[in-house]
């Protein structure tokens, strides 16, 4: 048997090539699909996500934040809560039991003299007593005191006294 060189050429049995078209009726071709890794992989290899690179981890963990801190002491507001309104017998009691006030009265018993900024709080915290006395239609202890003594002798208060104690006989009888 002889020996046939291959040749391009198609024969007459083979089947034909489709004819050409042009470019632009043509369907447009896909993007060519990615396989295999991405020029450089193998220098930097790709880190899942969520990691930090390797440089990242390395760091110093006691070298901290680099955010300046300031070095001025704050004061922080500190935050009363709001108190019920006093009655106006508790702001009376309140007044009285000022130890300020207390010993301010003391210092004027003895005689002393007190300095300007004293006299005028010890002036306005009287002046409020005084109202709030009258408010409250509490008497002066010394006017209480006169009352009492005015036109009544012993004998008269003697007799008012037992009248009473007849009244409240008759009233426990009843």
């Amino acid at each position: 048997m002889s020996r046939s060189k291959k040749t391009r050429k198609v024969g007459e049995n083979n089947p034909k090539l489709a004819p050409r078209s042009k470019k632009s009726e043509r369907a447009p071709a896909r993007k060519k699909q990615d396989s295999g890794n991405k020029a450089g992989s193998r220098q930097n290899p790709a880190t899942p996500k969520g990691q930090k690179r390797a440089g990242t981890d390395k760091q110093d963990i006691r070298l901290g934040s680099k955010r300046p801190v300031t070095l001025d002491i704050v004061k922080e507001k500190v935050v009363q809560p709001k108190q019920p309104k006093l009655t106006d017998e508790q702001l009376l009691l309140q007044l009285e039991e000022d130890p300020r006030l207390n010993k301010l009265l003391d210092l004027l018993e003895e005689g002393r003299q007190l300095a300007a900024d004293d006299q005028q709080w010890l002036e306005r915290q009287l002046a409020k007593i005084e109202k709030l006395m009258e408010k409250l239609g509490i008497t002066d202890l010394d006017q209480a005191d006169e009352a009492p003594g005015k036109g009544h002798s012993d004998d008269e208060l003697l007799e008012k006294f037992e009248s009473g104690a007849e009244l409240l006989k008759q009233y426990q009888d009843n």
